[in-house]
């Protein structure tokens, strides 16, 4: 499956690749984690060159330097600009000392979102994300703010990143019942070794046609395929940044690296190919510096994963979920189903009776 087999994000008619282009690694500014901007140029054309079309930044990422980057590479390119889709974020402050530089608040997201603009030298987003959840600012202060940025032009559609299920239903709730532009996708941690969104959040996102754009889909590099047991990892920047798996990980690391050698690829692209298979919509954020890391992921487009295969991971890598997660399940079907199918659901009787036992 190519780049340019676009699937459409949430209930909406934006098209999108099945991978997006994440730029968070674009400029070497802060700590020297990212790359320079020459190689975030050849990621850049090597995506696009592939068909990609959905890239997403942030304002501060790399203190403003990824948007830059991604500004002078499409000033240079007179048209490319208008075929993709471009996001950001809103939220994080960049200026020390003022206490209207960030967040979620009217103020704010004006000021933010202009700066935005200006690195990126175009005169609308395709995407704004809130970033994370803004707990000074009522929530229809901040979607009013935005749908009247998508009645201006400056901005096309809206989602939210990290922020909770309840506060995230509430916004929907509210901009559907008011008319405002509702969200159409959530920007989540999601991956093999982080499963936890599937508590509350994916099972929205599903119910409410929003899409799921997963962020860090291989875990730090977790699920890369180069952390193996036993054996060290060479990039010692890195491991000093992001640590390494523990046992319980190294458990799933070893399951992934397993169906890896019985396809013929990969622990990235399997890791990423069970990512694709997730119910609903999803549509994983790749992030590279350098090209080659780009090249080896996109092969988790190829990857096929069987019903064994995906069973083996699902299982090995089940989270724990908070309440009331786990009485939503097979208990949930004993208790309500009484021993019938229903929905495909089959329970058995619990507790053990029959139509004797009860009293009426």
């Amino acid at each position: 499956m190519p780049l340019d087999h676009y699937i459409t994000l949430g209930r909406s008619g934006l098209r999108v690749s099945p991978f997006a282009l994440g730029a968070m690694t674009f400029g070497e500014d802060p700590g020297g984690a990212g790359c320079s901007v020459e190689e975030s140029d050849k990621i850049l054309a090597t995506y696009l060159d592939l068909g990609g079309n959905f890239i997403d930044t942030a304002n501060f990422y790399t203190n403003g330097h990824s948007e830059k980057i991604l500004g002078d590479f499409f000033a240079a390119r007179p048209g490319r600009r208008e075929r993709v889709v471009l996001a950001s974020k809103f939220f994080t402050n960049l200026f020390p000392g003022d206490p209207n530089g960030g967040g979620a608040g009217r103020t704010s997201i004006h000021a933010q979102l202009d700066h935005t603009l200006r690195r990126l030298q175009t005169d609308y987003l395709d995407l704004y994300w809130l970033h994370n959840w803004d707990r000074h600012t009522p929530i229809e202060e901040t979607l009013r703010t935005l749908d009247d940025l998508v009645r201006a032009g400056k901005i096309r559609y809206i989602g939210f990143s990290n922020t909770p299920a309840w506060v995230t239903a509430q916004a929907q709730t509210t901009a559907l019942l008011k008319g405002w532009t509702p969200l159409i996708a959530l920007q989540v941690e999601y991956s093999l070794l982080a499963r936890t969104v599937e508590g509350e959040l994916a099972p929205l996102a599903r119910d409410q046609g929003m899409a799921l754009v997963p962020w860090s889909p291989l875990k730090n590099g977790f699920l890369s395929g180069k952390y193996r047991r036993d054996i060290p990892v060479t990039d010692s920047g890195r491991t000093a940044f992001v640590g390494g798996p523990d046992e319980d990980e190294f458990v799933v690391i070893d399951a992934v690296a397993a169906v890896a050698d019985e396809l013929g690829t990969t622990a990235a692209a399997v890791a990423l190919a069970w990512l694709r298979a997730r119910e609903g919509t999803v549509v994983p954020i790749l992030g590279a510096r350098r090209v080659e890391h780009l090249e080896t992921n996109l092969a988790g487009l190829d990857v096929v994963l069987t019903p064994e295969h995906r069973h083996l991971l699902d299982e090995v890598s089940a989270p724990t979920l908070n309440y009331p997660a786990q009485l939503h399940g097979a208990l949930r079907a004993m208790l309500q189903f009484a021993g019938t199918t229903v929905d495909g659901a089959t329970s058995t009787v619990y507790p053990p009776l029959t139509q004797s036992d009860v009293r009426y």
